[in-house]
């Protein structure tokens, strides 16, 4: 199982947020290229960038801060936030993302992410928020009527490298994870599954690994390891 550890942004910041509410944000480092390497440091061997602003704004707002991290670091970076068209698409990846995070897009112009998962392939994950049972959108400012495994199954055989599932009734919470919901959609799918969303210590993890059914590919480590509830080395001691 790979761990992504989280830089999330916000003016040009490092910070966690509740449940997607950028009022409630927490600044842990203002500087996101230091942040990326004390991950490296960590020894992780991804790392998952959101440009929070650009999600709500609908384009890259924290670009600065993210080409940062990319000169910093060597690692892997899967990015999202924003990123709604070909173009945006492309000179990201010129630049040296990964892997490029695709959520809105995906449920409002889901043939933009077919034509780019073709043309890119494995460097297209797609974003699957999930609040109440739905699908959010636009920086989780918007609900559609649509369910996540609905979503899911709308890039089977598209060759879509990941899909990212983030529980945001949990998001920010360390509340825990909640396996049940990522282990139903995995189930449903043949794409990899990333879990995020309350990871609150190494036990979720290790229930993650322990389910059964189609193993989940991944976890994003947010809140629980910047308060130092999970540290490095043991997440990634249980999830190897």
């Amino acid at each position: 199982m790979i761990l992504y550890p989280a830089i999330d942004l916000k003016d040009g910041q490092c910070v966690r947020v509740v449940r997607g509410d950028l009022g409630q944000a927490t600044v842990f480092n203002a500087s996101p290229a230091d942040q990326a390497r004390a991950w490296v440091e960590g020894g992780f061997h991804w790392l998952h960038v959101v440009d929070l602003n650009g999600a709500v704004q609908g384009q890259a707002v924290n670009a600065a801060a993210v080409e940062a991290i990319l000169e910093a670091v060597s690692l892997p970076v899967q990015l999202g936030g924003g990123i709604r068209s070909r173009a945006d698409i492309e000179r990201w990846i010129e630049a040296g993302v990964s892997r490029v995070i695709l959520g809105t897009v995906a449920v409002r112009e889901p043939e933009v992410v077919r034509a780019a998962a073709k043309a890119f392939p494995e460097q297209i994950a797609v974003s699957v928020d999930v609040r109440a049972g739905k699908v959010a959108v636009q920086g989780w400012t918007e609900d559609s009527d649509l369910d996540a495994i609905t979503v899911a199954r709308r890039f089977e055989d598209a060759g879509v490298s990941a899909l990212i599932i983030t529980d945001i009734d949990r998001d920010g919470t360390t509340m825990g994870f909640n396996v049940e919901t990522f282990g139903a959609i995995a189930d449903a799918v043949t794409i990899p599954v990333i879990a995020a969303g309350g990871l609150a210590s190494v036990d979720d993890i290790i229930r993650l690994k322990a389910r059964k059914g189609t193993p989940i590919a991944g976890a994003v480590l947010g809140r629980a390891l910047y308060n130092g509830e999970i540290t490095p080395s043991e997440a990634l001691k249980v999830a190897a």
